[in-house]
């Protein structure tokens, strides 16, 4: 599979994009596991033009991670234009449009999946930013805005005419947000259109390696993306892959070994934002963490483990659950 001249292997799988997770230091260790692309947080187009700070730091890259993509989202086309031209300067592979975030803050203000409402507008912006940038341009959205508007079918044909390079299909409506299940049928219709010839992502409730290869096989998507799954299992990547070539689950991922790849991340996030800002921002990791379920009378310990607020303090507590396990 290609997105523009950029050559990704068979059935590759993506590390999603996704608000306050996917900072350079999660990407880089997903990297380390095989995500074959890696896809930073979404970043403001208001914010980019404005140069705010924080939003521009989102746009840090190094070239460990490559390929990588950069996503951005906005409402209106000047903004969008403005802001790609700003990510096309930071040199990532790839420049991908939020057609999909749900959130209210973003969704209900007209941005990311709140375009599902205003088709033309999402057009006009997709053909002014590839138009306006050198890098391929790719979109990821959703089905539809609710069960009576699942236009994705259409939709994809519409944004491939825009020039898009590739296009991500999360199966979920705006509606639904990340409730009920992905609706994979409405993925695969897009990918047997006769008319598509870009690739297309799969994205929505990969959480196992069985999962993802079923995705490929059944539905015949070009690539996988995997998020919320990743979530204190960023080994996950390893696991997939192996499982797509192999067809035989990975041996050796460990209880011990799991809990040393959360202390590395634990480590990694305190050394880019600090002792306090890192263990907070760990703490959606570790809340989430499959290496946790299933130990008896755990509560207690999880309450410890996410309140901690030193480094010293969480290590020891994980240490002592490694022991339980």
């Amino acid at each position: 599979m290609n997105i523009g001249s950029i050559e990704l292997g068979n059935r590759p799988v993506f590390l999603a994009p996704m608000e306050d997770v996917t900072d350079i230091a999660f990407r880089l260790l997903c990297k380390s596991f095989g995500a074959d692309m890696v896809y930073s947080e979404f970043v403001s187009a208001d914010a980019l033009i404005r140069y705010v700070n924080k939003s521009m730091n989102k746009l840090t890259l190094c070239e460990q991670e490559r390929p990588v993509a950069i996503q951005i989202y906005g409402r209106d086309v000047d903004s969008m234009v403005n802001a790609a031209k700003i990510v096309q300067e930071a040199k990532p592979d790839v420049l991908d449009l939020n057609f999909g975030c749900p959130v209210k803050k973003v969704a209900g203000k007209g941005g990311g999946a709140g375009l599902l409402q205003n088709i033309p507008l999402m057009l006009e912006i997709t053909r002014a930013v590839v138009k306006a940038v050198d890098i391929p341009v790719t979109v990821k959205t959703r089905l539809g805005w609710n069960d009576e508007s699942k236009i994705i079918v259409e939709l994809a044909e519409q944004l491939q005419d825009c020039g898009i390079a590739a296009l991500t299909v999360h199966g979920r409506t705006r509606a639904q947000m990340y409730t009920g299940e992905a609706d994979w049928t409405l993925i695969g219709k897009v990918k047997e259109n006769p008319r598509m010839r870009i690739p297309i992502i799969g994205n929505g409730d990969i959480t196992t390696p069985e999962r993802a290869k079923e995705c490929f096989d059944r539905y015949g998507v070009d690539a996988i993306m995997i998020g919320r799954a990743s979530f204190g299992r960023p080994w996950i990547f390893k696991e997939v892959k192996h499982y797509i070539e192999t067809g035989e689950l990975l041996d050796g991922i460990t209880p011990q070994w799991q809990i040393d790849v959360l202390k590395k991340q634990a480590e990694q996030s305190i050394e880019r934002l600090g002792e306090h800002g890192g263990i907070l921002h760990i703490r959606r990791h570790l809340a989430a963490s499959p290496v946790f379920k299933g130990i008896p009378d755990f509560r207690r310990t999880r309450i410890e483990m996410l309140r901690a607020e030193h480094k010293d303090e969480l290590f020891e507590i994980l240490d002592k659950i490694g022991a339980m396990l």
